[in-house]
């Protein structure tokens, strides 16, 4: 089993070892991996066992972990193991607290949800059954973010919401500044549904129609280009909204006969129809390396064996799941989505000592996600040939070409807390920092790190001092060092000083071999300009790209990682 961090230990106290009554531990975190392992092995049959002994060592070696459901949950009674959710919401009081409801019991059982709310009719707009005027998508908005704010999911993490609004509501424009006050709206990331016909609107300086969702009538005309400035400008404010690409989304929808897509998951990542959920788990590719003449090469063949193991883990969560709704459960069990993604690219850039912001390093991107979709895939059919293709198959882009078991097997997650576990880099993002904070986790607690690899690389050439240590604390960085070469300066860039093209290039490689989509931050340094975040907006559609979220350093109050001396007032 793999050496686990402090970090990781207190992470796994807090949210992730089973306690008892009195909120005592009563599991370490061989008991946790085991636990886990045995529950997704029932489903194994006479093979239960051996599926068990190979899940554990898959968990225990850190080299895949699950969404955070799944470890929480997995083995426990009634025990709910996905991590994303898309919820309906119908232009009816019944359907939108019901839906709320709904809402509250995926929270509590650890899951997250994303809602379209364009359906609904705009605010002040009438209301026939009771001879008054509607609230509008942003009042009800409120109402889930408050609820959410009292669920905490499973007891153990606040939940999570995505709010999309499309771009031709009536009530955009308030949707679009429903972030800019402090206290409002916390719970949601919002994102501003977005076609291909406002994009060529904007590029074409042509006038836009908001729609009536009620009437289907014409509400209001105005400058495509005048709710870009809005969407830009709070984007670079507050870092909300982001994009979602619908038109980009349904052109690559598995399932075109089963319906339209509307909305995604908390962070974007995974695409979901009404009701539906999906499982994702990450490969920690800082793990997939093998030592040759002293140099690191990835290790293709231990790659490849682990995608197959992790398809047939998280196909295995659909069946042994506990599902709450029986709405859920039909058209999670019909399509079998599952989302396997990575962790680690940065630390794995480094240890190959390729530079994130690099040609090179964007060639490996593209041949490494082309390699886990490909094998992914044969996993998925080989699975279909032992336990036949999803309900579904007949009404998907695979038949009759491809059985398959899932619909979908790929999904870049964020991988926030299991990237902390996995003891590595966060999903396919660059470092932050060489040294950071995260801020606001465990209840108010602060944990510090220090990149392992930076500190053994400097260590190695005889170059890691006092002054180093001192430097990396008080900036992140050592651009500012003179007497450390220019190649070391490059290799060990970090996120704000990495041009936002690379960023987005990154996204671009990624979201071509990923079935599903991509969650990734454009983080982008204090004095980035609004003008910058139209050309990444822009560009990101026109890469065909399903998502796109930029983030200004410093521009929320109270933001998860943080450079160790944060407006030089507090050191790690």
């Amino acid at each position: 089993m793999s050496t686990l961090t402090e970090n990781a230990i207190q992470i796994l106290e807090d949210r992730y070892f089973l306690k008892d009554k009195h909120g005592h531990i009563v599991e370490d975190s061989i008991e946790l991996f085991k636990r886990v392992a045995k529950s997704v092995s029932l489903c194994e049959n006479e093979k239960s066992e051996f599926y068990e002994k190979q899940f554990y060592e898959l968990l225990s070696g850190l080299y895949f972990l699950p969404n955070s459901p799944t470890l929480m949950n997995a083995g426990c009674k009634d025990g709910q193991l996905s991590a994303c959710f898309v919820l309906p919401v119908e232009d009816s009081l019944e359907s939108i607290f019901t839906t709320l409801k709904n809402t509250a019991l995926i929270h509590q059982s650890g899951g997250g949800t994303g809602f379209n709310f364009s359906k609904l009719r705009p605010k002040d707009d009438m209301v026939s059954s009771t001879s008054g005027t509607s609230s509008g998508p942003v009042a009800f908005m409120k109402i889930y973010d408050a609820a959410t704010e009292y669920v905490k999911q499973g007891g153990k993490r606040r939940g999570a919401n995505m709010g999309i609004l499309n771009v031709d509501h009536p009530d955009i424009i308030e949707f679009i500044h429903s972030k800019s006050t402090k206290k409002v709206i916390e719970n949601f990331n919002i994102s501003v549904g977005i076609s291909d016909a406002f994009m060529e609107a904007v590029i074409n300086d042509s006038d836009w129609q908001l729609i009536n969702p009620r009437t289907k009538g014409v509400d209001t005309v105005l400058r495509a280009k005048s709710l870009w400035e809005m969407i830009i400008t709070q984007a670079w404010e507050t870092g909300d909204p982001g994009l979602i690409f619908l038109d980009t989304i349904n052109d690559h929808n598995q399932t075109p006969e089963i319906g339209t897509i509307s909305s995604t998951n908390p962070c974007g990542e995974v695409p979901l129809l009404d009701y539906e959920s999906c499982n994702l788990g990450s490969i920690n590719l800082s793990k997939m390396v093998v030592l040759k003449n002293e140099l690191y090469t990835v290790d293709w063949k231990k790659l490849s064996e682990t995608i197959h193991l992790a398809i047939r883990f998280l196909d295995n969560i659909i069946m042994i799941n506990h599902y709450l709704l029986p709405e859920i459960k039909d058209i999670t069990t019909s399509n079998r989505k599952i989302g396997l993604g990575v962790m680690g690219w940065a630390e794995l850039l480094i240890l190959l000592e390729i530079p994130y912001a690099s040609e090179k390093a964007l060639s490996l991107g593209e041949k490494l996600m082309q390699f886990i979709k490909r094998e992914s895939y044969k996993a998925s059919s080989n699975l279909a040939l032992e336990k036949g293709c999803f309900p579904n198959w007949k009404k998907s882009i695979h038949y009759p070409d491809q059985k398959m078991r899932n619909t979908t097997c790929n999904s870049i997650a964020p991988t926030g807390t299991i990237s902390v576990i996995g003891n590595t880099s966060y999903s396919i993002e660059p470092l932050f920092a060489l040294a950071y904070k995260r801020i606001g986790i465990l209840g108010g607690k602060t944990q510090t790190e220090v990149n392992r690899h930076f500190v053994n690389k400097m260590k190695t050439l005889g170059l890691w001092s006092s002054e180093v240590e001192e430097e990396i604390v008080k900036t992140g960085s050592i651009k500012n060092i003179k007497y450390i070469p220019a190649s070391l300066k490059e290799l060990f860039q970090t996120s704000l000083e990495i041009p936002w093209q690379y960023h987005l290039k990154h996204q671009k490689v990624f979201q071509e071999s990923t079935d599903n989509a991509v969650s990734k931050t454009i983080n982008l340094p204090e004095n980035a300009s609004i003008q910058e975040v139209s050309e990444i907006f822009i560009l990101a559609w026109q890469y065909k790209l399903k998502g796109i979220t930029i983030y200004r350093y410093g521009s929320k109050e109270n933001q998860v990682l943080q450079k160790c001396s944060l407006n030089n007032s507090v050191n790690c």
